[in-house]
């Protein structure tokens, strides 16, 4: 399904999911929290948590260290992302108007230290160069996943997804549920999200809740870049890896590289 965003975000944290309360089936946490200048933001809850810079410049402070950050751009500038365990005290403080983070939080009982990413740490890929005429090239950038975070119950990263094209594609699925969360570039761009077969319009701050073992993958429109963090979390006895892909078997073929893919004949 996906929850569109109907107004702007207001000042202080939106819950887009909750686990006690809201899409409890989804197994995270997920809202944006919006800061204006010198709102102060304190947390220590009992969730794995992870904050990661949208737009604007923040003050972060945990356990003594206090750093501070600034994104002009998501399309142009990697991530900048901390993660902590639960429990934690966290202050973030906006340092500019409207500052904006992503929140991911599960539970995890996990004692483990406390991370700064700061985009020289996040791995970029670009995906589907190469194949398919370029229908689905894009950048992939993972911030932690199973393998490189196996203390923490819980995965994100980010897509650009370059204009007009496919990302999330071939169709695959996974027993975990999943968050895609939607910016454009120009804002007052568009995507179709599908879900199975099933399409789903996708504009500047939409969000998308994938259950398990659905089929999913997205399209851009045409001259808009459209780029979202995708968030997942670890099954008890089911980690989620680079490889825990599940592509549709209809679709299969187009894996191959040299999959010969129809051209006008003169």
């Amino acid at each position: 399904m996906v929850v569109k965003k109907e107004k702007p975000f207001s000042p202080g944290y939106t819950a887009i999911t909750d686990i006690e309360t809201l899409h409890p089936e989804i197994l995270l946490d997920f809202g944006i929290l919006n800061l204006d200048r010198n709102q102060e933001f304190k947390s220590a809850e009992d969730r794995e948590r992870a904050y990661l810079l949208i737009n604007g410049r923040v003050r972060l402070e945990w356990d003594g260290q206090s750093v501070e950050a600034e994104r002009n751009s998501v399309f142009d500038e990697g991530p900048t992302v901390l993660h902590v365990p639960e429990k934690m005290d966290v202050t973030i403080t906006g340092l500019s108007e409207n500052a904006e983070l992503g929140v991911e939080k599960c539970r995890n009982e996990k004692a483990f230290d406390a991370k700064l990413y700061t985009p020289a740490d996040c791995r970029s890929d670009v995906f589907g160069a190469g194949t398919m005429q370029e229908a689905s090239t894009r950048t992939v950038r993972t911030v932690f996943d199973g393998e490189l975070a196996p203390w923490s119950n819980m995965v994100m990263g980010e897509v650009i997804t370059h204009p007009g094209k496919w990302s999330s594609y071939p169709p695959h699925d996974h027993p975990h549920p999943e968050i895609y969360h939607y910016r454009f570039q120009p804002s007052q761009g568009f995507g179709v999200s599908l879900l199975d077969y099933d399409s789903h319009t996708v504009r500047d701050g939409d969000t998308c809740l994938i259950h398990p073992d659905r089929t999913h993958s997205q399209v851009t429109a045409a001259g808009y870049a459209m780029w979202y963090v995708w968030m997942i979390p670890h099954l008890p006895d089911d980690r989620w890896k680079p490889s825990t892909r599940y592509f549709r078997k209809e679709h299969e073929w187009l894996l191959d590289p040299d999959a010969e893919i129809w051209t006008q004949k003169e």
